[in-house]
């Protein structure tokens, strides 16, 4: 089997002196700069941190195979120290980002998982309180002592053992959903990931490829590309930030060698955006080899911009269930970056949707709707305590069939949307608990928020409003404690995001008289760029 760590050995043995990770020495306003890190050196500090976790997790009696906690940034080369570490030393991560602040929800996951330990991120580490668990905090390269620790013997496993735990990137019932993946999952991701990021220019050295950090390494999507990176010698630039700005895009250019652009959509937005002003960094964009998208689809204004401009767009479409990357678009240029097929190698099926489920209100369609179905015999089907009734997962995607064997994604058929990091939030649990908690003063909400950092709700209210500030706090104040337990993304944290609208104003479907959502985001686009800050 095909693990992470075997991908390691192999590139490291391969690409010995190359590098793989470009890390930031500085940055100002308007100055960014990198240092590398070789795969030789990257592959000895994940062994230093493997002897390091070995002798502190057997010192405290807890073996190989245990499951170990890590809430950590994922943004840091540290964090993929730990991350990859930990596992050489023969261990689970159960893998936290910071985004999930509330420490009760993160001991509840591990209690579920029956972790054994928990390495905190060191700014993390003073808000967890009593635990049943060994709690550690994170170490730097200086911090270690191995002492004469010999690495460690990794124990035998077969497919079906567990080899990481993820969690849903949105909340049910108040928090994350376990993701347990196997080595036979893991395999598939090493084998998708392959494709994902196989170079543009076969012909050319594909070490050159230069690739951009796509997000957390605790969640599905950096973990997929960064192994992909991996697999073909190419580096990966961190960024000071994330997100990270069009200046430092242009640094990352000029500076670094970029050639493959990987982005969140709201994130590629913004660098669409200032391109629109800024003809030299246009130019940079469409010099680069690769564009890649994912999380959700471009706008059309600004897939056609990009397109009308030479940019080499391409779409990934996958989830954290599913390992990552299921459907990509072609590398040809000139392809149309909405076409998705699947990738080689799966098992997955697109089965025609109940009419009444199809409701042209909401999808604005006449064309037969299918869902993404991942077989029970497809080596990245998610763990069977995540499976429908009929061993198959079902994803709740919906396509059209253009040609046969390639689909443009439709939308979803439930109410969760995808925040501008591609994270999920569950719309209807907020607006729930809104009625829930607020029904006395609360005729009809609608939550919106795709593509923003956090979602808003929209109110018509059930009584006269004297004062509308003293109204909007006390809608907060009453539907915090839901809040306090979701990831950062989720929550409506302000009163700036508790919008009170004319009883009856929000547009309504004709047939049942629901909210529409996407035409309230569309209706009050102007309201919204302004709240969340968006410069136009």
């Amino acid at each position: 089997m095909l693990t992470h760590l075997s991908v390691l050995e192999e590139s490291a043995a391969r690409y010995h002196s190359s590098p793989v990770f470009k890390v930031p020495t500085s940055s100002s306003a308007d100055s960014f700069n990198w240092r590398s890190i070789t795969y030789q050196q990257f592959k000895d500090d994940v062994e230093l941190f493997a002897r390091h976790w070995a002798r502190v997790l057997k010192r405290d009696n807890i073996p190989q195979r245990s499951i170990v906690g890590l809430w950590i940034g994922g943004f840091a080369y540290t964090d993929a120290l730990h991350i990859y570490g930990i596992s050489r030393a023969g261990y689970i991560p159960q893998l936290f980002s910071l985004r999930l602040p509330n420490p009760d929800v993160i001991l509840e996951l591990l209690q579920k998982s029956n972790a054994r330990a928990l390495v905190c991120d060191t700014n993390a580490e003073s808000i967890i309180g009593r635990s049943s668990i060994t709690v550690y905090s994170s170490i730097s390269l200086s911090d270690l002592v191995v002492e004469d620790e010999p690495l460690p013997t990794l124990p035998a496993v077969n497919a079906d053992d567990l080899a990481f735990l993820f969690h849903t990137s949105g909340s049910t019932s108040g928090s994350p959903k376990l993701v347990p993946c196997s080595y036979r999952w893991l395999d598939a991701v090493v084998r998708k990931s392959y494709q994902t990021c196989a170079p543009v220019n076969p012909n050319s050295d594909s070490s050159r490829d230069v690739t951009t950090w796509l997000g957390s390494m605790c969640h599905i999507g950096q973990t997929f590309m960064f192994i992909g990176t991996l697999q073909h010698g190419a580096s990966m630039v961190q960024p000071s930030k994330m997100p990270f700005s069009s200046q430092e895009l242009m640094d990352m250019i000029r500076l670094t060698g970029l050639n493959r652009l990987y982005q969140f959509a709201a994130f590629l937005s913004t660098h669409l955006r200032v391109s629109r002003q800024d003809p030299k960094f246009l130019s940079m964009l469409a010099s680069l080899d690769q564009v890649l998208t994912c999380g959700m689809p471009l706008s059309r204004e600004d897939e056609q911009w990009a397109i009308a401009n030479n940019l080499r767009l391409v779409n990934l479409f996958g989830s954290t269930e599913a390992g990552g990357a299921t459907l990509l678009s072609s590398f040809k240029r000139g392809s149309n970056p909405s076409h998705l097929i699947p990738l080689e190698g799966v098992s997955y099926r697109f089965d025609p949707i109940q009419s009444s489920a199809a409701d042209k209100d909401l999808h604005q369609s006449t064309s037969k709707l299918l869902e993404f179905v991942i077989l029970a015999d497809s080596a990245d089907c998610p763990d069977v305590s995540l499976r429908h009734a009929d061993g198959n997962f079902h994803t709740g995607d919906l396509f059209q069939e253009i040609t046969p064997g390639c689909y443009v994604f439709c939308g979803r058929d439930d109410d969760w949307i995808k925040s501008e990091n591609s994270l999920r939030c569950d719309t209807r649990s907020i607006e729930e608990n809104v009625r829930a908690t607020c029904g006395n003063l609360v005729s009809e909400c609608i939550v919106v928020g795709t593509g923003r950092p956090s979602p808003a709700v929209f109110i018509e209210p059930a009584v006269d409003i004297v004062d509308e500030n003293k109204f909007k706090k006390d809608i907060l104040r009453k539907i915090r404690p839901f809040h306090s337990r979701r990831y950062m993304h989720e929550r409506i944290a302000s009163d700036n995001m508790i919008i009170i609208v004319p009883r009856g104003s929000l547009p309504r479907t004709a047939s049942k008289g629901n909210i529409r959502r996407k035409a309230v985001e569309e209706e009050y686009k102007n309201l919204l760029d302004k709240i969340y800050g968006v410069s136009v």
